[in-house]
């Protein structure tokens, strides 16, 4: 039986992490301070004697022996990161840094959750893994941009001079059930405006796009990737010309605006009587955002199945049941 530490795992993706990885038959334990995550994610987990729960914040340096370790702490809401920029900081790298330490011990694999982010606001689209991004480093969303840069820096450098088994996933926007209520990403804004009947808020002329992903998308992803051994990945990567250390692209490239989202989501709470309103355009936000998922495609043959209609439908009945 694989033993598996998640960091992040009474999160959002670390939840559902969880919880896919027990139905697979490995012993899970999740550590989280629930600085962002939550214990209802995980009070169905409890008592499962293949899972344990750990109070602890991945900042400070932990052990234990695992087989693979799967790095999703850090907050990664805009609303959240921005609360306490130094603290944010401190989770991606500090916390990338225990995760490697612990893992050089132990000769775990380890999947790292970076994120889209690390592109800014890009002058190339869709995004593909080379593209090296457009930061802005004194921002105020540099806290999180560049400290998520500079934990893939981290993963580089275990995997070249330490010659750990590190894979790294650029997480696109993604949305289901376990999102908080009051997290700031714009699916659980729009979604939980809708069903009060307040108005849906956009920034901008709401024209900026994103490309939405459904969790269990994302899940099925990670476990492709996990999956291979560290020999047909790296054999994969030298035939795409890609000699660096492994990341892929995770996100779906199906590209909508804000403002049709928005009222994508008024179609499916048709009782809501929001109206669309609009605010300043915050600064840095990305214009576009896109991800280039051909490498995943090859290497993994991976595409996401979730269409968003459908992932919001299974969103907002979880608003209406848990929120």
């Amino acid at each position: 039986m694989k033993k598996v530490l998640i960091t992040g795992g009474a999160g959002f993706i670390g939840s559902h992490m969880s919880r896919n990885l027990l139905e697979k038959g490995y012993e899970v334990t999740s550590l989280d301070n629930f600085y962002t995550g939550n214990k209802r994610n995980i009070s169905d987990l409890i008592g499962n004697p293949n899972f344990t729960f750990l109070m602890h914040d991945v900042t400070i340096p932990f052990d234990g022996y695992f087989d693979e370790i799967y790095n999703l702490a850090c907050p990664a809401s805009s609303l959240h990161y921005q609360r306490d920029p130094i603290k944010t900081s401190k989770s991606s790298v500090l916390g990338i840094l225990n995760v490697m330490d612990l893992a050089t011990k132990t000769n775990a694999k380890v999947l790292h959750a970076s994120t889209s982010e690390i592109y800014g606001d890009p002058l190339e689209h869709p995004q593909t893994e080379r593209y090296w991004g457009n930061v802005n480093i004194l921002g105020p969303r540099s806290c999180y941009d560049e400290s998520k840069r500079m934990a893939e820096t981290f993963c580089s450098d275990y995997f070249h001079h330490h010659g750990l088994d590190v894979r790294v996933i650029r997480i696109f926007n993604t949305f289901g059930p376990n999102i908080e209520k009051n997290d700031g990403r714009v699916i659980s804004n729009f979604i939980n405006q809708a069903l009060s009947g307040e108005d849906i808020t956009l920034y901008g002329d709401g024209m900026q796009t994103r490309s939405f992903q459904y969790v269990d998308d994302l899940i099925e992803g990670i476990n492709g990737y996990m999956g291979l051994d560290q020999g047909s990945l790296n054999n994969s990567l030298k035939n795409e010309g890609w000699f660096n250390i492994p990341v892929l692209n995770l996100g779906n490239p199906s590209e909508i605006s804000i403002k049709s989202l928005a009222e994508k989501i008024l179609d499916l709470i048709p009782d809501s009587n929001s109206d669309i309103i609009f605010n300043g355009l915050p600064k840095d936000d990305p214009k576009k955002r896109r991800p280039d998922i051909t490498l995943a495609q090859k290497i993994l043959n991976w595409n996401p199945k979730i269409s968003l209609e459908e992932g919001l439908q299974k969103t907002i009945q979880y608003f209406k049941e848990f929120n």
